[in-house]
């Protein structure tokens, strides 16, 4: 597999001489300084990748070039939007560059409840909890419907906790919960946040899919032209929230994805740690599935609450995902297709001195340096199990 890390850029507090020492040679990253919706012009691409190659790295995965809120909501300017993101992708092909991955999740492209949830060993780790989820969407958002939402049992855990937290504790919740993926374009206080889920009154779970299918039909023989493969991530968490509908959360929604657009050009980020989050899908059994159609891959673990909802971002190789099996799937696939598929830890917990830097929630240095060490050291017991 190809080793890659992820980047946030120049503003990203981990460097790239640091990254240089992880054992990782690719780095994923995108220009976070553009505009959704914006071309990414072969200028900035080739400048970006000027400063990766120059600390001795290669830019190898796009992740992402964000798709605009009006592709997903059919708004005005969704044509416009679709030509941008066509001439990008041609702008990035020129450069070189032919894995992208994205996602198709409204308004959030990530959502926890906490940022540092504490572990047996001292660590720190990423949480999503569906009580805390529901005390914020019900009694801080006070969304109109929510109430229809959740059960009669989960509002009353919902309340309970609501009114333990004192003014600090909700406001660390509405933080965390608007906070989205490190890196993200949009950000939103509450008012903003209510109003960008207003857009989606009239987009119920049919017409998202509708409106996916639209722009891969429009995007894939642009990638496919110009030797790019899109690779799509799911949602995270996968299930709808915030009456928001889901749309890539399950095996059924990548078969469907692959469908609307068959080409090789249109595949899949197996992120294992996402669509591990919901204990109906067999990640193990996704991969070899899929195998043929996976672009890239997000290689984390989660542990899921006997809820089957709630969920704690677990080391690397701890989780509930065969780690191992899934790494041995890729490297079947692998060998098949005679090139190697781009790898990155997720997630990292925040271990020794990440405690005393700032990191991106979620991605601590020291946290993914041992995920990737322990993510190398699996492939290469596979490697020489398989006898390669």
């Amino acid at each position: 597999m190809l080793h890659t890390w992820r980047w946030f850029g120049p503003a990203d507090p981990i460097t790239l001489a640091e990254v240089r020492q992880t054992g990782a040679t690719g780095i994923v990253t995108a220009l976070h300084h553009l505009p959704n919706g914006a071309v990414w012009t072969v200028e900035e691409i080739r400048a970006r990748q000027a400063e990766i190659e120059a600390a001795g790295l290669v830019w190898s995965v796009v992740e992402s070039v964000p798709v605009h809120e009006d592709i997903k909501t059919g708004g005005p300017r969704a044509a416009e939007a679709v030509e941008h993101y066509q001439q990008s992708l041609r702008n990035l092909a020129a450069c070189g560059l032919d894995v992208v991955c994205y996602n198709f999740m409204p308004v959030l492209d990530w959502t926890r409840t906490d940022l540092a949830y504490p572990m047996p060993d001292g660590a720190l780790a990423l949480r999503f909890d569906a009580t805390a989820l529901a005390a914020f969407d019900l009694f801080d958002l006070a969304r109109p419907g929510a109430a229809d939402d959740w059960t009669p049992e989960q509002t009353a855990r919902a309340a309970g906790l609501w009114d333990t937290l004192d003014a600090d504790a909700r406001d660390r919740l509405r933080a965390t919960v608007l906070a989205g993926l490190p890196g993200a374009e949009e950000h939103y206080d509450l008012d903003r946040f209510r109003a960008a889920l207003a857009t989606y009154d009239d987009v119920p779970a049919d017409r998202l899919r509708g409106h996916l299918d639209d722009f891969l039909r429009a995007i894939v023989p642009v990638a496919e032209q110009v030797g790019v493969r899109m690779a799509i991530h799911p949602d995270d968490p996968p299930r709808p929230m915030f009456g928001l509908p889901r749309v890539v959360s399950t095996a059924d929604d990548a078969q469907r994805v692959l469908d609307a657009a068959p080409s090789e050009a249109n595949g899949l980020t197996m992120c294992v740690g996402s669509y591990g989050s919901r204990a109906d899908n067999d990640v193990v059994a996704m991969t070899r599935r899929f195998a043929d159609r996976i672009h890239f891959a997000h290689l984390r673990s989660v542990l899921l609450d006997d809820d089957g909802a709630s969920f704690t971002e677990a080391p690397h190789l701890a989780g509930d995902a065969d780690m191992v099996a899934v790494i041995d799937a890729l490297l079947a696939e692998e060998d098949r297709r005679g090139a190697a598929i781009p790898m990155r830890p997720d997630h990292g917990h925040v271990l020794l001195d990440d405690a005393s830097r700032v990191t991106n929630p979620g991605y601590s240095l020291y946290g993914r340096l041992r995920g990737l060490a322990e993510l190398r050291g699996v492939e290469l017991a596979v490697r020489r199990l398989r006898g390669a």
